[in-house]
């Protein structure tokens, strides 16, 4: 349930994000080629797939704390392992970023960049502090509490 909760606030926060801040500029940039010849007049087709694109990337990119966490419970990733991979993140952030921006234009591509990059710290830190307590833990803490023996560890 606080998954749920959690990666709807994510989705609509980073659509929200998406809408307010990323489309206006993408917009003029959509529309920028305008000239003394030349009028762009953008469907509203064209305007409706901006903005719904823009929503839907926006709103999947910030659910990656929530992703993350996912994967820390699920024992795939942990801090030592986020921090040793930064460097790769960034590149892949930016390679996300400029797959994901409908314009091609480096300044949406920054704008979906940086907040990438913010949110894999906020990643990080979440992993720190949700993440600590795998899947496997709860189910062993589970086994603990029904009287059943647990299999020895070997390491």
């Amino acid at each position: 349930m606080p998954f749920t909760i959690l990666s709807t606030f994510c989705f609509i926060g980073g659509a929200a994000f998406g809408y307010f801040v990323v489309f206006p500029p993408a917009f003029r940039f959509l529309v920028g080629y305008s000239n003394e010849f030349l009028t762009s007049m953008p469907a509203v087709s064209e305007y409706f797939s901006l903005a719904l694109r823009l929503l839907i990337a926006f709103g999947v990119i910030f659910e990656m704390p929530v992703l993350m966490v996912f994967l820390a419970k699920m024992g795939i990733v942990n801090v030592p392992f986020l921090n040793r991979n930064r460097k790769y993140a960034i590149l892949i952030n930016f390679i996300i970023a400029a797959i994901l921006t409908p314009t091609p234009d480096v300044v949406n591509q920054l704008m979906m960049g940086v907040p990438l990059m913010v949110l894999y710290e906020i990643s990080v830190v979440a992993v720190w502090i949700f993440g600590k307590k795998t899947f496997a833990d709860f189910l062993e803490q589970g086994e603990e509490q029904d009287g059943s023996e647990l299999p020895e560890k070997k390491e």
